[in-house]
Order: structure tokens, then C-alpha cells, then sequence
């Protein structure tokens, strides 16, 4: 059945009633009467004709759907980490002085140089010493068989006990002289306390040795940290044992280790406690280079999350859209969220989602709540904090 009737047809109609009395305002009120009825007659037959169209094609009338991706949501762990900045530092680096002053006699090492604990580093002169050491073992001998006679006499009940006294306390006193002696020609030969490497030689033959002055330092990698400074903002957040990341940005290398101390005091000037990072033995790592270094500082083990970028608000909070199956027609829904924490481009949704909803992903700009959607298979999964 088709009706051809049209909105032009109105037109003339009207026209034509406008020509017969124009003068006449009962006719023109009766005209527009008729004109009505026609109408909403016309309305009539055009809602039935939609209904029976649609009955046929369910598509008729239907704007098209648009199309979206859909992100499955699942629980995990959701967690955050933060980057500061340190420097590698070794418990094994350090500065060999004399504890006594003198003519530096010899260098026995270079710059560079691998030495193990005890090696010979740096000779004082020590004439004056060894020749008072050779007097005192001379005066020794003398002392020990005065001694060891008045011994034997003083057994046979030959002399008296202040001679024996005499001369044991003499060859004692020459003894306890000798140790002092060899103890003071020890403190002129530098030795390595352990091994490494010789990093700095300042020590010159010919120059006269300082107490307390650097001659060689000696660093070894075998007992190297990250020394690095965090804001009190994160006291209680970090604790030792928890693994972290160190990126040297020098040699473009990264390792993981832990936090192997968590300082206990605030320093007033800038408001940080220090870490300190176990770095492990053999690395290349040497002392004083910049690290970066990665540690947690939030996690929640059983989290939603959501790529930040879905978040929308409006006047009644934060939300995003969520698929939603309803009367065999796939819609967009408004699911308004609670969130907490966001890293690394992903925030932690606290409440507003369950497990295995569908998140409204790429094409969420394009929707509205109710509106029809066409779903693809998500290509882009939500990442973990």
C-alpha cells in the first residue's frame, strides 16, 4: 500500500482554501479544522507504516552502530613505582696514610696496579730505627745471659734476690723495647689492608710523608651500594629486602637487586633518609657513578585498573563506559568509579567495576550512555601498575 500523500499536498490545500473567502474568519477557522484532521490522519498511517516496515527489517530507522573495542577487565596486582637518584659508593675505598713521619724511601706500586691484602705499598726510610733496633738486640744478648747466670745462681741459693730481680726486669725492659722498635719500622712500610686496586699514587720518593696525609688509595669492587637519598614523603614505604631496579645511565646497563639498609634519621636540611642498594660482587659498576634507581612504593595486590585516558567526568562524578547487552542490542553504559592510585599510564579503580566486564576502549570518545555499539576484540589489553 503506498500513500503519496505529502507535505506539499498540504501546501496546495491550503492554498486552495485560501482562495475561496479570504474574508471570512469562520471559513478560515473551519478550513484549518479540516487541514488538522487531515493531518494527524496522515500521522496515523505513517506510524503504522513504520511499524510494518520494521516488522520486515529491524534495521529500518536504525542509525549505524558504532564501532568500539572492548577491554576485558580482570583483577591483579596494581602497583606504582617511584625513581630516584643515587651514586655507588664502596665500603672498600680508601685512603692509605702513615701513622708516623719519614723520608719516603720507595713506591712500590702504580696507578691501576691489582694488589692483594698485605702487598708492600709505599717504604718509608728506616736507618735510624734498624740501627737502634741492632743496638737493642745487642743489649739483649748481653741482658738475656746476665739473666739466665743469676737464674742458676739464685737456685743454688747463691746471691741474693735483688740481683736475680735486676736482671730479669733489665732483659724484660730490652724485650718490650725490641717489640716497640719493630712495631714503629712496621708503621714505615705501608701495606694493602685488602685487595683491589690502586686508584690514586700520591706518594713521591725523596718526600717527606705526613701522618694523616693520603700517600695511595686502594678501591675494590668487591663490596660496592647505592647511596641514595628518598623523601620523607615515602617513610614506611620502603623497607630492606624489597627488590628494586638500578639503571646506570653512563653504560646504558640495568640490574636488579634489593634494598639491603633503610636509613633511621631525617635530614633536617632537605627533608631525606637515605637507602642503601646492595649492588652484587663483579659488577662493573665503579664508585661515584650516577644510578638511577627503581623501587616500589605501592601495591595492591587485588586491583581493577584502567588506562587512564577512559577516565570522564561529569557532574556527578568520575566514570567510563562499560558494554552492555540489552534487548538483544549492544549498548554503552556510564559505570561511574571510585579510583585510587595512577602509574605508568593506568589508575586503580577501587569500586564501580567486576571481574569480566567489558571496558568501552579505543572509540570511547564517540559514545554516548544508551548508544548502540558494535564491539571488535580488544587489541589493546589493559597493562598491569
Amino acid at each position: 500500500m503506498k500513500y503519496t500523500l505529502t507535505i506539499a499536498t498540504l501546501v496546495l490545500l491550503v492554498a486552495a482554501c485560501g482562495q475561496k473567502d479570504t474574508n471570512s474568519l469562520e471559513a478560515k477557522k473551519q478550513e484549518l479544522e479540516k487541514v488538522k484532521a487531515e493531518m494527524a490522519d496522515l500521522k496515523s498511517k505513517v506510524s503504522a507504516l513504520e511499524k510494518e516496515i520494521k516488522a520486515q527489517d529491524p534495521t529500518f530507522g536504525k542509525a549505524a552502530a558504532i564501532r568500539v573495542e572492548g577491554i576485558l577487565v580482570n583483577q591483579g596486582a596494581f602497583e606504582r613505582y617511584t625513581e630516584v637518584r643515587g651514586s655507588a659508593e664502596s665500603r672498600r675505598n680508601v685512603a692509605i696514610s702513615s701513622q708516623s713521619g719519614g723520608e719516603i724511601k720507595r713506591v712500590h706500586v702504580r696507578e691501576g696496579q691489582r694488589v692483594s691484602k698485605g702487598d708492600v705499598l709505599v717504604s718509608l726510610n728506616a736507618e735510624v730505627l734498624q740501627s737502634s733496633l741492632a743496638e737493642l738486640k745487642s743489649s739483649y744478648e748481653l741482658a738475656k745471659t746476665t739473666y739466665e747466670r743469676q737464674e742458676r745462681l739464685w737456685k743454688q741459693k747463691i746471691g741474693t734476690e735483688m740481683q736475680y730481680l735486676q736482671a730479669k726486669n733489665q732483659k724484660e725492659g730490652i724485650e718490650k723495647r725490641i717489640a716497640a722498635t719493630e712495631a714503629q719500622l712496621d708503621q714505615l712500610i705501608l701495606k694493602a689492608p685488602f685487595g683491589g686496586t690502586v686508584d690514586q699514587v700520591d706518594a713521591l720518593e725523596g718526600q717527606l710523608a705526613t701522618p694523616g696525609l693520603p700517600l695511595v688509595r686502594i678501591v675494590s669492587a668487591s663490596d660496592l651500594y647505592i647511596n641514595a637519598d628518598v623523601s620523607d614523603d615515602f617513610i614506611g614505604k620502603i623497607k630492606a629486602g624489597d627488590k628494586v631496579k638500578v639503571f646506570f645511565p653512563g653504560p646504558d646497563t640495568e640490574l636488579n637487586s634489593y634494598v639491603s639498609s633503610v636509613g633511621q634519621v631525617i635530614n633536617p636540611e632537605n627533608r631525606t633518609f637515605s637507602v642503601e642498594v646492595k649492588l652484587p660482587d663483579g659488577s662493573s659498576v665503579q664508585p661515584n657513578q650516577i644510578a638511577a634507581v627503581t623501587f616500589r612504593d605501592y601495591v595492591n595486590a587485588n586491583a581493577y585498573s584502567v588506562p587512564t585516558k577512559l577516565i570522564q567526568r561529569d557532574s556527578q562524578g568520575q566514570f567510563v563506559y562499560v558494554v552492555e547487552k540489552k534487548d538483544n542490542e549492544t549498548v554503552a553504559r556510564k559505570a561511574y568509579i571510585q579510583t585510587g592510585v595512577s602509574y605508568n599510564g593506568n589508575t586503580e579503580v577501587l569500586t564501580g567495576l567486576s571481574n569480566g566486564q567489558l571496558l568501552v576502549g579505543a572509540g570511547f570518545r564517540e559514545v554516548a550512555d544508551g548508544v548502540e555499539i558494535e564491539v571488535a576484540e580488544s587489541t589493546t589489553p589493559i597493562a598491569k601498575g
